[in-house]
């Protein structure tokens, strides 16, 4: 092999290794809005975002009563839409995506 091709082999294998190493880093911060027709009173919020905030992965969480919706900001690589929805129904708040 020639000393060329063995040093372009040499800087593949390091970029590869960097990449794995950041690939974490990596992950996408996702922010999804939320239905939760199920608040009947103002106080019901603030179980929905207890509920919500406990998600691992969850950054920031911000739950409306007026809309009867919760905006919240997750990384993707820990969380997902599906387990926010268990949250807030666990909490006796069924959610669904709102579009």
């Amino acid at each position: 092999m020639k000393a060329s091709n063995v040093n372009q082999l040499k800087n593949l294998v390091s970029a590869l290794a960097l990449a794995c190493a950041f690939a974490p880093a990596m992950a996408a911060m996702q922010t999804v809005t939320l239905a939760v027709p199920g608040m009947t009173c103002v106080t019901c919020p603030i179980t929905v975002k207890k509920a919500i905030s406990k998600v691992d992965g969850v950054s920031k969480t911000e739950v409306n009563f007026d809309k009867r919706e919760a905006v919240v900001t997750f990384d993707d690589s820990k969380a997902s839409v599906q387990k926010l929805t268990k949250a807030t129904t666990d909490a006796g708040y069924p959610s669904t995506i709102k579009r």
